[in-house]
């Protein structure tokens, strides 16, 4: 069959993170769709001919993708779209509809799989939203089509309304076992970044997917924990070097560092062929020791980013975390004394949040000085454990997703509003950006860290961006 993929445009000129957990708005990341790309490179094996629009990364119009598909006419559509982005992202389905009526539409978006009713219900165009996992499920969709609808693990429109499948069983054991995505499919790697433009090649990459500890407001909470072998991720590394001279890579996994043994063999690996790549890595306060710290370090890591959510042992404790503040000191500390760049986020408004928790959060970052941070209000995604809490407390009633954004909250706490957590975020940062000591740490770095001085300009300059002029909306 004749495949379309796209990212979707840009949303009101913001770029979209849309993969897997971050589906979100993010004013200073544009991120490869990797997942598409995985896709195709699926589909590709089961010999179909599949083509790519990343209308986010190169930034092109909705009018180009119209007159893409009435130039091309495939047979089927994929892309993926995210709550706040919603009704933006799915208009590609009524383009579809348009352009040929025949053409199957084929939706993704991790943060909603667990509404598929209500899903199908707002896109009459959609014609399958995906539940299970995407690299066995669309798949299958595809190579029973025009009669798919007993594929597990997604939803679809039939003539007496919508139906939802059962979950699909067949999900993908190894990720050794997945091809190479098909980086073939984008004109460059010329629009990506993450967090602060670099001048350098760069791409995120997987080396694990899911996550077993079980934080309340996270859509991978509980989910199984699939890893690749270093091999698998070294023959991909080399790829990318020899194809693209890549420079700087971030490991999107959930949490990189959940295997200790994994990790260090693809460090080991990485020192051993001398791969001179840059990378960031997403971990736990719980998951890094001094050793660990080292071999990444010399590995090529750079920079990562430490999901503490609180400086409150009480909220820490509410949101099922599972570190202690202690943890979470102790993290900070190693990555900066091995010349490692830490990215630290947090979440207001999470269980038993109080102005009083808000402020020991805001002593705690004075306290560790980490490179940088992230203040998100809490998000009751439907389907986590925060939702369920937010609608016992009465705290929440209907619930539209499009309203998620994690800059601007809408459900308090028993004892903040949604307006106080807003205010709450802002304080935080204002308390962060205005502290001389902060910016005398960071100074520091700098002079022990030289290479990393071009990247410091440019984040100064985006602090002041945000801060100054978008009071820190679509953006961290």
């Amino acid at each position: 069959m004749k495949i379309m993929l796209v990212n979707p445009p840009r949303f009101e000129g913001l770029p979209v993170i849309r993969e897997e957990r971050c589906e979100i708005t993010e004013r200073y990341s544009v991120l490869e769709p990797y997942s598409l790309l995985q896709l195709a490179a699926i589909l590709r094996t089961g010999g179909h001919d599949v083509m790519l629009i990343d209308a986010n990364g190169f930034d092109i119009s909705f009018e180009h993708v119209e007159k893409k598909l009435i130039d091309v006419k495939p047979d089927v559509l994929i892309f993926r779209f995210t709550p706040t982005t919603f009704d933006h992202d799915t208009y590609i389905c009524a383009m579809a509809r348009k352009a040929n009526p025949l053409m199957k539409t084929i939706g993704l978006c991790w943060s909603l799989n667990k509404v598929p009713q209500e899903v199908m219900n707002a896109v009459p165009d959609l014609d399958f939203f995906i539940t299970g996992d995407y690299e066995s499920v669309v798949p299958a969709i595809i190579d029973k089509l025009p009669d798919a609808e007993s594929v597990s693990g997604m939803a679809w429109h039939s003539p007496d309304g919508v139906r939802l499948n059962p979950p699909t069983r067949e999900m993908i054991a190894h990720l050794d076992e997945l091809p190479m995505p098909a980086y073939d499919l984008l004109e460059s790697l010329e629009p990506y970044f993450i967090n602060t433009p670099t001048d350098e090649a760069f791409t995120i990459l997987y080396t694990s997917r899911g996550c077993p500890y079980r934080c309340i407001y996270c859509t991978v909470a509980g989910t199984p924990w699939k890893p690749r072998s270093a091999e698998s991720v070294m023959k991909e590394l080399r790829f990318l070097k020899q194809k693209y001279d890549i420079k700087l890579v971030s490991f999107f996994d959930e949490t990189f560092t959940i295997d200790k043994k994994r990790v260090m063999a693809l460090c080991n690996a990485m020192i051993k062929e001398n791969m001179d790549i840059k990378w960031y890595c997403n971990t736990r306060a719980n998951l890094l020791d001094e050793e660990l710290v080292i071999a990444m370090r010399d590995a090529g890591c750079r920079g990562m980013s430490i999901g503490i959510e609180s400086g409150s042992q009480k909220i820490l404790d509410a949101a099922s975390k599972r570190i202690t503040v202690a943890e979470a000191k102790e993290s900070i500390r190693l990555a900066k004394k091995h010349g490692i760049k830490v990215l630290c986020s947090f979440i207001f408004g999470l269980p038993g949040e109080t102005w009083e928790t808000v402020q020991e959060t805001i002593d705690f970052i004075k306290e560790t000085l980490p490179t940088g941070v992230q203040f998100n209000v809490a998000v009751p995604y439907p389907g986590t454990q925060l939702h369920k809490w937010a609608l016992e407390k009465g705290l929440i009633k209907e619930m539209d997703w499009r309203q998620l954004y994690q800059h601007e909250s809408v459900v308090g706490t028993e004892e903040m509003s949604p307006e106080n957590l807003n205010k709450a975020r802002y304080m935080a940062y204002k308390a962060l950006y205005t502290y001389p000591v902060w910016y005398l740490e960071n100074i520091k770095h700098v002079l022990r860290n030289p290479d990393d001085f071009n990247m410091a300009v440019k984040y100064s300059i985006k602090i002041i961006n945000n801060f100054m002029l978008h009071r820190m909306e679509h953006a961290h």
